[in-house]
């Protein structure tokens, strides 16, 4: 199993598709980088040379933040909302949807499972006739 970025890589995978194990790495950042290598995406992970990787690993650590760098800032990004109190920061506080998603139904990612409250029963009222 090639190592990159502090990242085991399935090594039976293609390379465009193996980086995409890498946090930060998506599709497009993957051909990215295999483009700045000059690699070839259909390659197999167990099959690039010492030098290849080597070359992989260089890329993303001079040109892309990845892993543990880029989970520091996006909880530093989401903090700094939280301590300014913006709406966003409010949101992310009350764990709600923070990009304008509807909430009377769905959100159950954000919200988590059904707190069931109860509501009025339907107690229709006698009439004295």
């Amino acid at each position: 199993m090639p190592r990159i970025a502090g990242v085991d890589i399935p090594a039976q995978k293609r390379v465009d598709i193996a980086l995409r194990y890498i946090y930060g790495v998506g599709p497009t950042r993957a051909l990215e980088i295999l483009k700045k290598a000059e690699i070839d995406p259909a390659t197999r992970a167990n099959k690039l040379t010492e030098e290849e990787v080597s070359r992989i690993a260089g890329i993303i650590e001079n040109d892309f933040i990845v892993e543990g760098q880029l989970r520091r800032q996006i909880a530093q990004n989401i903090s700094r909302l939280r301590e300014i109190r913006c709406y966003r920061g409010l949101r992310h506080m009350k764990g709600l949807p923070v990009r304008g998603q509807r909430t009377r139904t769905n959100a159950r990612t954000r919200k988590g499972p059904k707190k069931t409250v109860a509501g009025k029963k339907g107690v229709k009222e006698m009439h004295r006739g």
